[in-house]
């Protein structure tokens, strides 16, 4: 029986009593060709997906879905097995990836929860990222940039080979993995601290985490608000010092105002846009299902 897009069978595996085929490892020339136009125009799209402050990688690999099905689907063979109906979202998530660095370097705004981790490092070293950081720390950006397109090709060498064995990991039920996860971060954060008070602040981010993933509620603007919440603090009491007392400083200029604007447009926009986006996926979701 021919694998997963066609290739054929190299192995299985089972989990839940269920036996799960593993195609062929690497596509053959023929799908290359035909996927390269889809990869390349996705890889735009999720990269100016990822520039924006707060999209995420999500959105970046449903516009790329959607633009190429628009596009070269013309006899409805997208979630039927075309390798193109694969590569679009998948191009579009690792460019998003690369995307969200923009934001995060240049104006000290995270794009994703990963940047926000990057962000949070950077500040525990006194590197303040902004427009400034590739002047004073040029050897910080391209030092990061040079790792980056490194770690593509350590990325390429390994997960190549190794795919049937990641595809195997999935195949543990949570039951057993999470715990071997959990046991793993408790030794990680005692041995790096030795202290159980932070034990406990793990679990408790830990619990907070889960309430608000079940809430849906994003991750990314609690962080960002932890990383400057005490930098944004700091500079509105300097601001009101400086003008003894005056709260009206904050928008007694053009600049400002333009400012407040901007950060209000750009905190509603996502809110209406974002259930559109939602309501949209859940609509091709269910509709795929019932394809």
């Amino acid at each position: 029986m021919p694998g997963a897009l066609g290739f054929p069978d190299q192995g299985s595996a089972t989990a839940e009593g269920k036996k799960l085929t593993i195609g062929r490892l690497y596509p053959p020339m023929s799908m290359i060709k035909q996927t390269t136009p889809t990869m390349l125009r996705t890889s735009v799209l999720g990269f100016i997906a990822g520039v924006l402050p707060g999209a995420g990688a999500s959105l970046g690999s449903f516009i790329s879905y959607s633009f190429e099905k628009r596009l070269v689907d013309k006899d409805k063979t997208f979630g039927t097995g075309d390798p193109r109906g694969v590569a679009a979202p998948e191009a579009g998530n690792n460019a998003a990836a690369g995307g969200a660095l923009v934001p995060m370097l240049a104006l000290g705004v995270p794009g994703s929860g990963t940047t926000a981790v990057l962000l949070a490092v950077l500040l525990s070293l006194n590197i303040t990222p902004g427009p400034l950081l590739f002047t004073q720390n040029p050897d910080v950006v391209w030092g990061l940039i040079a790792a980056l397109f490194i770690a593509n090709f350590m990325l390429l060498a390994l997960n190549i080979p190794m795919v049937g064995l990641f595809t195997r990991v999935l195949l543990v039920p949570p039951r057993i993995l999470m715990p071997i996860v959990a046991m793993v971060s408790f030794v990680g954060i005692y041995g790096i601290s030795g202290s159980t008070f932070d034990l406990l602040v793990m679990i408790a981010f830990g619990v907070a985490g889960w309430v608000l993933r079940k809430l849906d509620v994003p991750l990314v603007p609690i962080i960002l608000g932890t990383l400057l919440g005490n930098a944004m603090e700091n500079n509105l009491r300097r601001a009101i010092t400086i003008d003894n007392g005056n709260w009206w400083t904050l928008i007694d200029s053009p600049l400002t105002i333009i400012l407040w604007s901007i950060a209000i447009i750009g905190f509603i926009l996502p809110l209406v846009i974002g259930r559109r986006v939602k309501a949209k996926m859940r609509r091709d979701e269910e509709g795929a299902l019932q394809d």
